[in-house]
């Protein structure tokens, strides 16, 4: 009898853990990310991009850092980060000189999956791949899809105009910083949450592509739009930005509607 009970409580067992396995498993069998909460890592996927004989395989690398409290909670909020010319290439360290990879390497206390791919030189950003990419996110991590927020400086401030143009829907709000956009675009960005930083003394961007910007949104009828100017910054705007805990507080007051 007590060989019996045996044999059935280990089968209870094995079964519990096939369970927990598959439960654990997005929809179409890809493996949940199981990087170390609150470190930072380097991460790469496969993607395809266009389709029938022109499609393509491309591999993004990125830079990943999980929340100290991950595995607390079953969603959190994810910031992408979008870097400057000066960091594409292929060598992700580049990738942490500035914004949020550079800060969460110092101290992870941030309450977002930070994810911030790198663009290969010469590669401006693409839509296609950065959505390909938010699409893995979160089919293999914890992230939110009500609350996915973008940002990136110089660039990565146009990439950020560029994609929340074309694909509102997916972001709870942006931050592009010290970037620019096409004001033909405004009635895309009416009803997303904006935040956009320049500096007064850029002469690199213009301060008038991110006022360009913002003054088109207001003229579709946009009231979730602001621009800070610092009167006195050159194109540096972003790291007083990125240092500035309000901006993170602002990010976690927008959320997308189910």
């Amino acid at each position: 009898m007590r060989s019996r009970i045996g044999l059935v409580a280990v089968v209870v067992v094995l079964a519990a853990g096939l369970f927990a396995s598959a439960a654990d498993k997005p929809e179409g069998g890809i493996d949940l990310f199981d990087g170390e909460p609150g470190v930072q890592v380097d991460a790469a996927t496969e993607v395809t991009l266009g389709a029938g004989d022109s499609a393509e395989r491309a591999t993004i690398h990125y830079l990943i850092a999980l929340p100290e409290d991950y595995n607390k909670q079953d969603k959190w909020p994810l910031m992408i980060f979008l870097h400057g010319r000066g960091e594409w290439g292929n060598d992700l360290s580049r990738v942490k000189i500035h914004g949020p990879p550079k800060n969460v390497e110092k101290n992870n206390t941030t309450p977002f999956v930070i994810v911030s791919p790198q663009s290969p030189k010469g590669e401006y950003w693409k839509v296609e791949k950065l959505s390909k990419l938010l699409d893995h996110i979160l089919a293999t991590t914890k992230a939110d899809p009500q609350r996915v927020y973008l940002t990136g400086l110089s660039m990565g401030g146009f990439g950020t105009w560029a994609w929340a143009a074309a694909e509102p829907q997916r972001f709870a709000a942006a931050i592009p910083i010290c970037g620019g956009g096409n004001p033909k675009d405004a009635e895309r960005l009416v009803n997303l949450p904006i935040w956009a930083f320049h500096g007064g003394k850029d002469n690199v961007v213009a301060l008038s592509r991110s006022q360009a910007m913002v003054d088109a949104i207001q003229e579709a009828g946009g009231t979730n739009d602001k621009l800070t100017v610092y009167p006195e910054a050159g194109h540096n705007s972003w790291t007083k930005t990125y240092d500035n805990s309000e901006i993170y507080k602002w990010l976690l007051s927008h959320q997308r509607a189910k």
